[in-house]
């Protein structure tokens, strides 16, 4: 009697052991860039105007159900307006705004991720014009059956002027009158990732 209880006791250490010294490792998700998307809205006085732009590439790293961090890289080259504006579309790569020439991306790293379920406070830093600013926003997270990973963050609110882009700001310029655009812009992101 006295041996087997030995033996099962043994087992036992050496399954907790072994749990231990093999914790399991995140996994790392690759964003679809085909199956993601980012849009955009800026307001004025007179009026609003919305549009899209493309995710260049990201990923998420998740530890079991719950996301731990990410990468994401946004092509600021893609910025394209809804209505179609071609003069609109320029000035916003010109270096009034995003300066895309000498800034053709912009990134976005997740520094924490809180919560509990799928409704989450995700932090992390953002970066624009070679600007790097912390933001945060609330976001909706799954890890699905079919091996994807899904996120929705319906209203991520920037503020333009952290990122030295000011036309228009009347933050900078009190004599806009009407011509003023909001410092602020919002984003909304739908993200699927995959293994």
């Amino acid at each position: 009697m006295k041996l087997k209880f030995s033996s099962i006791f043994l087992l036992v250490a050496v399954v907790a052991l072994s749990a231990f010294t093999n914790p399991k490792k995140p996994v790392t998700y690759t964003a679809d860039a085909s199956k993601s998307t980012i849009t955009w809205v800026g307001k004025k006085v007179t009026g609003s105007h919305n549009g899209t732009i493309d995710l260049k590439s990201g990923s998420l790293n998740v530890d079991g159900k719950k996301v731990i961090g990410g990468t994401f890289t946004i092509d600021m080259n893609s910025i394209k307006d809804a209505d179609g504006s071609a003069k609109l579309e320029g000035h916003l790569k010109a270096d009034d705004f995003f300066g895309v020439a000498k800034f053709p991306t912009s990134t976005f790293v997740i520094t924490k991720v809180a919560g509990s379920g799928t409704s989450l406070v995700v932090s992390g830093n953002l970066t624009i014009k070679g600007i790097t600013k912390p933001l945060s926003f609330p976001a909706t997270v799954a890890v699905n059956g079919d091996g994807t990973v899904s996120a929705l963050a319906g209203k991520i609110t920037v503020d333009r002027t952290k990122y030295d882009i000011r036309y228009g700001s009347k933050s900078f310029f009190d004599s806009i009158g009407d011509k003023a655009i909001d410092d602020n812009f919002e984003l909304s992101v739908k993200l699927v990732a995959k293994k």
